[in-house]
């Protein structure tokens, strides 16, 4: 490991590394209830896209999350494996503006493997100007492993900075992630009324401080918040006691 990402932790009052920020709420009432008000920021969180072809979904609710944890008027940074934008597409400022990020408020950085991901991720946590950061390496990544997950946090609270970590082609492994999100391109019925608008099945599968869930989440770009789906169409409950059959073509992928 790069001697870099190890950070300068200060103590801090109280004896504990990190700032006191408040839970940045989603928008949506149950996801919000199961997270104990919201998003918890200075913390790590886990998107995991469910199956190939659910790179794009992942991909926007990973930067919705971050959207949610940005204070204004600080910037996003998004460190990106290389391979990501050759199987992905290339990020565009038209396409960030559709959704709702300022493109002038977001930094992109590019790493030709996932361990420059993770150094450039965690460096840029020692930046002042920023308020959250999505690192995404490609496939397994060995190197995001539990003792790197506990450095990125132990940076992430130290700073007061949102660190998203999202994963592709790949299957969750410990860490030390607050929350950790399963998320498929959601359906949507012959009738629906809301095309047009991102629509996620997000499963939260791991959460610190609260239950799971699983449910249908639009984002509203206008706003840059969450907001239940209304739409006939549904997704299964879910249980959280297992993810093997959602994972196999991570396995395949990756």
């Amino acid at each position: 490991m790069n001697a870099s990402f190890k950070p300068n932790l200060k103590t801090l009052p109280g004896g504990v590394p990190g700032l006191a920020l408040a839970r940045a709420p989603l928008g949506h009432v149950a996801a919000d209830a199961c997270l104990c008000g919201g998003l918890l920021p200075g913390a790590v969180h886990e998107v995991f896209a469910a199956m190939a072809g659910a790179g794009a979904a992942a991909s926007g609710f990973a930067l919705a999350l971050a959207l949610r944890a940005l204070a204004k008027p600080k910037w996003l940074l998004w460190v990106r494996q290389d391979f990501s934008a050759l199987e992905l597409g290339e990020i565009h400022a038209d396409g960030l503006h559709d959704f709702g990020a300022d493109p002038s408020r977001v930094l992109l950085l590019r790493a030709p493997d996932a361990n420059a991901v993770l150094r450039g991720g965690a460096d840029g946590l020692g930046c002042k100007g920023l308020g959250a950061v999505i690192v995404e390496p490609w496939g397994s990544a060995p190197m995001f492993n539990l003792t790197a997950s506990r450095r990125l946090l132990l940076a992430a609270r130290q700073h007061g900075i949102t660190v998203i970590v999202l994963r592709h082609g790949c299957a969750p492994a410990p860490s030390a992630a607050e929350t950790r999100w399963l998320i498929r391109p959601a359906p949507l019925a012959p009738d629906d009324e809301d095309r047009g608008i991102p629509r996620f099945d997000a499963a939260l599968l791991r959460n610190r401080h609260g239950p799971a869930g699983r449910w249908m989440m639009d984002w509203d770009c206008n706003n840059g918040i969450f907001r239940t789906a209304h739409s006939r169409a549904s997704v299964p409950p879910f249980t959280g006691r297992s993810v093997e059959a959602p994972l196999e073509d991570l396995r395949q992928a990756g």
